[in-house]
């Protein structure tokens, strides 16, 4: 660990269908986090362009990008101007017919510290990514730079307590998950709830479980559906950072795009896994059926 302190950027925007304006727009915002000292910045997941995943077309594979690429290019530019580490989520082209929903971490001095790729991919109504990402092979290792080992996952990962354990086993000092989930617009106001307080309660639950900080940055506003077969997604924002207690440190509105500046103390977890080492009493050799898809036939 390289830093007690950190001031961590969450950038909740909402998104175009021009990728340079979206661009732009955040280079701005990350400009923004750095005039407020931030010295981490964290962007929403696939932030370059809509969320593309509401329809399965063949023609959105042209969204795709070579790490490195123009993309890592102009991120990279941007965390070398800005002097923090950045870290971006891209629709990688590892080659033609393999894609990757791959978060991508930049060093303060433009390079690439590390890329995750994601794991765990969903296939839901208005959520069809199966069809375009090839799930991640590069596993759970934390992303070393110069602000500590950061655990970075990828939005559906979130609900997987294996995910975040394996990371904090692997010595992440905080748990970071770029996101794009939101509301089907035709359910009612209680389901609404039910479902976004489910998603902060599992982040919640890894920060208490590993005794680490959650980052979690989610995108706002509704994308429509190209195909018009339903009402669109109404993402619904709600960034936060949670402590290793699971303590709310600060959190964005629903439907406000907003930089939110937290100050992220490291030296906290060490302090909360003195009263409750979870770690020193977990029972490994009675988890060996863990690794099976499920126990009964």
């Amino acid at each position: 660990m390289t830093a007690n302190k950190i001031k961590v950027g969450l950038i909740q925007q909402s998104n175009t269908g021009d990728i340079d304006q979206n661009k732009a727009k955040l280079a701005r915002n990350i400009a923004d986090c750095a005039k407020q000292g931030a010295g981490l910045v964290v962007l929403q997941e696939l932030h370059n362009s809509l969320y593309f995943c509401q329809t399965e077309d063949v023609n959105s594979f042209d969204l795709a990008e070579p790490i490195p690429g123009p993309s890592t290019r102009y991120y990279s530019e941007l965390a070398k101007k800005h002097e923090l580490v950045l870290v971006t989520s891209l629709f990688e082209k590892r080659a033609a017919g393999i894609y990757h929903n791959t978060a991508v971490v930049f060093e303060k001095d433009g390079s690439i510290a590390g890329k995750y790729r994601k794991m765990h991919i969903p296939d839901d109504p208005g959520f069809y990514e199966k069809f375009y990402f090839t799930p991640g092979d590069l596993g759970f290792h934390p992303i070393e730079t110069s602000i500590g080992k950061l655990g970075v996952l990828v939005c559906w990962d979130q609900w997987y307590p294996e995910a975040a354990r394996l990371m904090a086993m692997a010595g992440a000092e905080m748990l970071i998950y770029p996101t794009a989930i939101g509301w089907d617009p035709r359910d009612d106001e209680q389901e609404k709830d039910r479902q976004r307080n489910a998603w902060i309660t599992i982040q919640r639950s890894h920060a208490v479980a590993n005794g680490v900080p959650v980052i979690s940055v989610n995108r706002i506003g509704h994308e429509a559906d190209p195909s018009q077969r339903s009402e669109g997604v109404q993402f619904w924002g709600n960034s936060f950072v949670a402590g290793p207690q699971g303590e709310f440190l600060q959190q964005a509105p629903t439907d406000t795009e907003q930089n939110l500046l937290v100050e992220v103390d490291l030296t906290r977890s060490e302090d909360v896994r003195r009263i409750w080492p979870f770690f020193r009493d977990r029972r490994i050799s009675s988890y060996t059926d863990i690794t099976k898809r499920f126990l009964t036939d």
